[in-house]
């Protein structure tokens, strides 16, 4: 059975630093593309950074790049997002999402590329 299980979210000020954490059971990384995504109130559902270990490629969305930073260690089946320089507009609930290993770093393209999902952890901003 696939898990995702998401942690680390949590309140923090303007500019400072959160790490989000992505423990993966059931499938092999090499087999999957794996990322993030975030959804603020009333909005859809975006990809924030996403990873495909069978060839390094990452994607990071134009809001978080320089400052988000996505890694994966693959004995221990698991992804992290750092977040620094947070701003309020970061504001949201962070899902980690594996895909079809094809999909690469393109998982962020949609959300509807996923096949599997994490349960949220939320992500507040204050300013």
């Amino acid at each position: 059975e696939v898990q995702l299980q998401a942690s680390g979210g949590g309140l923090v000020q303007a500019g400072g630093s959160l790490r989000l954490s992505c423990a993966a059971s059931g499938f092999t990384f090499d087999d999957y593309a794996i990322g993030w995504f975030r959804q603020a109130p009333g909005k859809e559902r975006i990809g924030v950074s996403c990873f495909s270990s069978s060839d390094g490629s990452t994607y990071y969305a134009d809001s978080v790049k320089g400052r988000f930073t996505i890694s994966s260690d693959n004995a221990k089946n698991t992804v992290t997002l750092q977040m620094n320089s947070l701003k309020p507009e970061d504001t949201a609930v962070y899902y980690c999402a594996a895909g079809p290993g094809i999909w690469r770093h393109r998982l962020c393209r949609s959300h509807l590329l996923a096949s599997y999902w994490g349960q949220g952890t939320q992500v507040t901003v204050s300013s």
